[in-house]
């Protein structure tokens, strides 16, 4: 059984002392569902802080993006070395990173395989927009993208990825995939890592669902069988919401 995974996409939100309190808040209220794979990615200038907050916890941190050189002159970068020891996971392919900061399908496959050569785990995010998704196109467009994210990426990787399925027209927009529109994607995804990898892999590989996921709606995802967890951004920013999601998960998913 794949173990439900649940991320916080903090994005650019809370100072580096909001940071620290809202660990130290969140921290106890989450301890007791261990059968749910918990994640904060919090800003680069708050990391260290709460991975420190968080050594003793079996709360995981994750970094939002990384460069995939180790140093250089990359103005304003991260690169994979600084963060290890701080974070275990790094979000790569975040739709907004696609938007704003020009990442290609050619740097997230640069990016995968740098955090792999420096033992971060990917979550790698995939997604359609409105104008995809109303054409039809929407399943030849995220299986694109999951196949080069994960070109020239072998089968013993993938114990150590993360796939995020997050139609750009669902997030931040208050719109939402249905649960059962969710599954049939990630199913498709699925079935695309079973044509790279074989089926025993693609059926091990845990698929997150994001874009406008609430404790409203989370149970609508995780009762999916192949949503295995969710990639999740403003009611991430809320101890109380955080943690009904993280409830509803194990719930859901028996754990």
């Amino acid at each position: 059984m794949r173990k439900p995974i649940i991320a916080g996409n903090w994005k650019m939100f809370k100072t580096l002392d909001e940071s620290v309190a809202f660990v130290k808040e969140l921290a106890p209220q989450l301890a007791p569902f261990s059968s749910v794979e918990r994640v904060v990615c919090p800003t680069y200038i708050a990391l260290a802080a709460v991975a420190d907050v968080l050594k003793d916890t079996e709360i995981g941190v994750g970094a939002q993006s990384l460069h995939w050189e180790e140093q250089g002159a990359y103005t304003s970068q991260i690169s994979p070395t600084m963060l290890v020891g701080l974070a275990q996971y790094v979000i790569i392919g975040h739709s907004e990173c696609r938007a704003y900061l020009n990442e290609t399908d050619e740097t997230v496959n640069k990016k995968v395989k740098a955090a792999l050569a420096h033992g971060l785990k990917p979550i790698i995010a995939v997604g359609e927009s409105l104008a995809q998704n109303e054409a039809g196109e929407t399943e030849t467009f995220v299986s694109g993208q999951v196949r080069a994210a994960l070109d020239g990426i072998d089968a013993t990787s993938m114990e150590n990825i993360v796939m995020a399925y997050e139609p750009i027209w669902a997030i931040g927009t208050g719109k939402n995939a249905s649960g059962e529109i969710a599954n049939t994607i990630i199913s498709k995804i699925r079935a695309t890592l079973a044509d790279l990898y074989g089926k025993d892999v693609a059926d091990s590989v845990r698929i997150q669902y994001g874009g406008s996921v609430k404790p409203g709606n989370m149970a609508e995802y995780m009762s999916q069988p192949d949503i295995d967890g969710a990639l999740v951004g403003g009611a991430s920013l809320k101890v109380d919401d955080f943690t009904k999601l993280i409830e509803i998960a194990a719930a859901e998913k028996g754990a």
